[in-house]
């Protein structure tokens, strides 16, 4: 083929505000079209449809993939689908971007991944993290021994009220009204699937893959509230974990309801000779690749396909992974942002909820290489 024809899976903030701008924008469309937006909540893929163009609009999922309408799917529902999505369009041979994260269990993962090598299908899987210069730097600052022995690290997010108080939930139509509840329910809500995975993808991107994990794990806010209406919550939105990554060299990874340590969004790496934190090493600015044209437009400006008009739109992460994807289903040029990874950083929080249930440590038994 040569253009890649991708569905967008899920109208809901993430694809308001970033995938369907810059999928609509004209300077892509030599390679990959938009032919395809589906969403349950009547109205919503219509609505999405032809605010962006795009041809056909599905509530029904399998209507969508029966369709012959789509190459590919980038999977922006809620998490706690992607499994069983991201398998429906694996068996029919359909390449598929998720966004994070791609399961909430390594046994999901890992079905996944094997099922994908039977169809020959492609799975990318969010965030790609070390495509970054930044982080790229990093690692090799590491392994050429800057930071001396290494001894701890930490990373983390919080939930805060992020999520209640996005724009695109604040309006009247359908495209602007969009619920957060699913963010605090079973599968796939808490602050560990949606936003500790990026600073644990970067950390184990730099570091290399752990091998085990405790953590303590509970439900700190029980109820939130969104416009008047109350939202209980059923998965933990408090979780604290200890990474053990061989030889005594640990690291403190969090996802909080509300409250974050300064600078762990990246990684904080200790060593015997001083500290990575931020952009710094040892209170210097690291030197990398574009590091003046980031300190200008923002990091995600040094993506290779966050050029032009894609610098303005939000999400420019999520486009560039999705590139990744079309790049590799057209020019047959593998990703760094690989479905392994993906299943390790998964395999994490699911030992880490068992870790906190069971009070006992756990062994990971994943890996994955990074070039």
């Amino acid at each position: 083929m040569d253009k890649v024809r991708i569905g967008v899976v899920g109208a809901g903030s993430i694809s308001v505000r970033g995938i369907l701008p810059h999928l609509a924008q004209e300077d892509i469309k030599d390679r990959v079209i938009m032919t395809a937006v589906c969403d349950p909540v009547p109205g919503r893929a219509k609505a999405a449809s032809e605010k962006f163009n795009i041809p056909y609009a599905y509530e029904d999922y399998e209507e969508l993939l029966d369709s012959g309408n789509v190459d590919a799917v980038t999977l922006a529902s809620p998490i706690g689908l992607h499994y069983e999505q991201g398998k429906m369009a694996i068996q029919r041979g359909i390449h598929v971007h998720f966004n994070k994260t791609m399961t909430t269990t390594v046994d999901e993962a890992d079905e996944l991944i094997e099922l994908a090598k039977q169809k020959n299908v492609k799975l990318v899987a969010c965030p790609g993290q070390m495509l970054r210069p930044l982080y790229q730097e990093m690692k090799r600052l590491v392994l050429d021994g800057a930071l001396g022995t290494l001894t701890w690290s930490a990373t983390g997010a919080a939930f805060g009220q992020y999520h209640e108080r996005e724009s695109v939930r604040q309006g009247d139509d359908v495209l602007t009204n969009i619920n957060p509840a699913w963010y605090f329910r079973r599968p796939g809500g808490g602050p560990l699937y949606d936003m500790t995975v990026y600073g644990l993808h970067a950390l184990t991107g730099i570091l290399g893959p752990a091998k085990r994990v405790t953590a303590f794990s509970g439900i700190r806010i029980h109820e939130r509230e969104f416009r008047g209406e109350k939202l209980p919550t059923d998965m933990d939105d408090n979780t604290f974990m200890v990474l053990d990554f061989g030889d005594s060299l640990f690291a403190f990874v969090y996802g909080s309801a509300s409250g974050a340590l300064p600078d762990t969004w990246s990684p904080i790496i200790f060593g015997t000779k001083g500290v990575i934190s931020g952009k710094n090493l040892n209170g210097k600015p690291i030197d990398y690749p574009g590091r003046e044209i980031a300190e200008k437009e923002g990091e995600l400006a040094l993506l290779p396909h966050v050029i032009g008009p894609h610098r303005k739109i939000q999400e420019a992460h999520v486009f560039e992974d999705i590139m990744q994807m079309v790049d590799w289903i057209l020019y047959d040029k593998p990703t760094i942002v690989t479905a392994e990874h993906a299943r390790h950083v998964i395999e994490i929080f699911d030992c880490a909820y068992r870790s906190a249930q069971t009070g006992q440590a756990q062994v990971l038994r994943t890996t994955f290489k990074y070039p």
